[in-house]
């Protein structure tokens, strides 16, 4: 069954090869190792070969530094749906081609923390960008940060930074973990995942940078990405 994803990123829309890897088991989509054992000699051996049999090859070590994608699970293991609910942000709205994406996040969100500072808003979560648009060029996105209710319904944020919600819906969260250059990979078995299991994705998704990334290719970084289903 083709299942139409109505969010778009590179790759997405490329052949659901990752799909049998998903399956129901949150483990890491990794290259297999290579099978070990040389091919049988013949049944008469060559009298001028060596007596010893080739070793058998050595199954390849894994590679360490690489980014993993992880199936949506709960505390046993099964796909599991959230039910997020709205929290009070501030958010600036933002676009970029897919190569600065990472860095016009990143400002966004320095924009976003300043404001917070400026208006004495303590953070109350980590931040997220919630895409709005995409295409072949790039995308549009709100940063967000929620932050604690503030007395002044109205705080001085400064230009182009506004009051706002998160997100609530019914949706799943998948795990990226490690760099954000590698992140369409999550991406493409997301898209899977979906088309695997028949659901349909909403025009809406963010991703939630649960620790702060030294740059897009840090391998450290944590990234929980929401897809809200229609």
């Amino acid at each position: 069954m083709q299942v139409e994803t109505s969010f778009t990123r590179p790759g997405l829309l490329r052949p659901l090869a990752l799909a049998v890897a998903l399956c129901l088991a949150p483990l890491p989509l990794a290259a297999q190792q290579p099978t070990g054992g040389a091919k049988a000699e013949s049944a008469q051996p060559d009298a001028a070969k060596t007596d010893a049999a080739p070793a058998p090859a050595q199954p390849a070590a894994p590679e360490t530094g690489k980014s993993e994608t992880v199936a949506p699970a709960s505390e046993d293991g099964s796909i599991k749906e959230e039910d997020v609910v709205a929290r009070v942000a501030i958010e600036t709205r933002g676009a970029a081609s897919w190569e600065d994406g990472y860095a016009k996040i990143n400002e966004a969100i320095a924009k976003l923390r300043a404001a917070a500072q400026k208006a004495g808003l303590k953070e109350n979560g980590r931040p997220m960008a919630v895409f709005t648009d995409t295409d072949d060029a790039g995308f549009k996105f709100d940063a967000m940060l929620p932050v604690d209710s503030p007395a002044d319904a109205k705080p001085d944020l400064g230009a182009d930074v506004t009051l706002a919600q998160t997100p609530s819906g019914k949706a799943l969260r998948f795990q990226h973990r490690g760099a954000y250059d590698d992140i369409d990979a999550t991406y493409e078995a997301i898209t899977a995942y979906l088309d695997e299991k028949g659901l349909e994705a909403r025009n809406l998704f963010a991703e939630e940078y649960l620790n702060d990334a030294k740059d897009s290719g840090d391998t450290n970084f944590q990234v929980d990405i929401h897809v809200f289903l229609k």
